[in-house]
């Protein structure tokens, strides 16, 4: 049975993925689970980059004393097999309208935030020598029609006057005679600071960067139970209880249905997909037009992204199934590779090598939230950019627990809103997607 966040109680016993990621190392065997009762100043539920993260700077930066509690194994959720994309998004809202809706000084803050999140994951996979097949810098944001060119040419000029970023406007001939030949390409925007990495890889190097920082890290632990009084919170686990002062709720989208209160009706779970062909040959990459190994999305409702991997195999994702019975459907794999030939045509028949899904929790302002509420504290809605916004993240959720004060913008100050009907949230993602397509089609 797959795991589904609305429906499975929790990911413990789920496998881990077979994805691409997964054929270039070994996941390493799970650690022994939480057998001791144990008390900590915060307790951290889920061993993703946010778990981590958070872990690492609670240790380093502030000597706070702290434990992540991983349910499954470290590796196994969205943080294990992502596309593997670090870059900055801005969510449904675009920077103009960001300035429309808080002002210049809040969007500048948020393209900050954005900015240094990627920094972050640059300047941790330096600082502790993680090998995770790091790619060459660049994102690359394809226009699919006329009209979003304009749209990609506007945000361009206002990103570069207003708020000190390098976008760089391509022409469709500068595309195609730099970059890559793509038959769905009305020209892009390219930011200078994205790059592509082996997302697993990064995840179990940040969790021995956490290890050799003196936190422990407690996989097959599931928590079955979070009780808050007073001043404290009690975690029941299978072997045994961690009592603690704060939790951090960091599990995204794989969080236990039961315990989730936290974030419960705040995000939706949306299934992405991913495949990876064999590698092309010499013949593909020039019929293709391929120069680069830069990330790239592009402005679709319903985005597809992709890139050349180093053994130059093609990664190509979009959105999959509603629910969780349906993900490993021949439908989704069959979308992704006619899509992935609408851009170029020659990879029409190509063999598909690798193909798997993964959740992410989307908020329902397209926003991330960022907050810590009388010693409960969570991270969602990444956006699609999670690979660097989640290290950010622990970042400031670190300083909140260790009550520091953090950038005054609504990433921090305002909780994730709750989804109106919430348990019609899935009528509303089908409906949206028809939106999507008949939009991305004709308009």
């Amino acid at each position: 049975m797959h795991y589904d966040p609305l429906i499975s109680p929790n990911c413990s016993k789920a496998p881990l993925a077979k994805s691409y990621w997964a054929s270039t190392l070994a996941y390493p065997p799970a650690s022994a689970p939480l057998k001791q009762n144990r008390q900590v100043d915060v307790a951290i539920i889920g061993g993703g980059f946010t778990g981590l993260t958070t872990a690492y700077y609670l240790s380093t930066l502030y000597n706070i004393d702290c434990c992540v509690l991983e349910a499954n194994q470290i590796g196994f959720g969205a943080s294990g097999r992502n596309a593997g994309f670090v870059l900055k998004g801005s969510g449904r809202l675009s920077y103009r309208q960001m300035a429309d809706k808080w002002g210049m000084p809040i969007t500048q803050g948020i393209y900050h935030e954005f900015s240094q999140a990627v920094q972050r994951v640059e300047d941790l996979i330096s600082e502790h020598q993680i090998d995770c097949d790091k790619q060459e810098y660049g994102y690359l944001k394809i226009a699919h029609n006329a009209k979003a060119l304009h749209s990609l040419q506007s945000q361009s000029q206002f990103i570069s006057d207003n708020l000190g970023g390098n976008a760089q406007f391509l022409t469709p001939d500068t595309l195609k005679n730099e970059y890559m030949i793509n038959h769905q390409a009305y020209g892009a925007l390219r930011l200078d600071d994205g790059f592509g990495i082996n997302p697993l890889k990064l995840v179990l190097g940040y969790s021995d960067m956490v290890k050799n920082a003196g936190v422990d890290v407690f996989e097959q632990t599931l928590v079955k139970h979070w009780q808050q009084q007073n001043n404290h919170h009690t975690l029941a686990t299978e072997h045994a209880t961690i009592t603690a002062k704060q939790v951090v709720c960091a599990g995204n989208a794989y969080n236990n249905k039961q315990n989730n209160s936290v974030i419960a009706n705040r995000y939706l779970p949306i299934l992405s997909n991913i495949l990876v062909t064999r590698p092309l040959t010499e013949e593909e990459l020039q019929a293709t037009g391929i120069k680069t190994h830069q990330v790239t999305m592009d402005t679709r409702t319903l985005k597809y992204y992709y890139r050349l991997l180093p053994d130059n195999r093609i990664l190509f994702g979009g959105r999959g199934a509603v629910r969780g019975q349906d993900q490993d459907k021949h439908r989704y794999q069959a979308n992704l590779t006619a899509a992935l030939a609408t851009c170029f045509p020659i990879l029409g028949k190509i063999t598909v090598d690798y193909f798997w899904s993964g959740w992410i929790a989307a908020a329902l302002d397209d926003m991330p939230h960022v907050i810590n509420q009388n010693g409960s504290a969570y991270s969602i809605g990444y956006c699609g950019s999670g690979v660097a916004f989640s290290a950010q993240a622990g970042f400031r959720l670190a300083q909140q627990l260790a009550g520091e004060q953090v950038p005054a913008l609504p990433l921090y100050q305002t909780p994730a809103p709750t989804f109106p009907f919430a348990q019609f949230r899935r009528l509303g993602q089908a409906a949206y997607y028809q939106y999507g397509w008949l939009k991305d089609k004709y308009f």
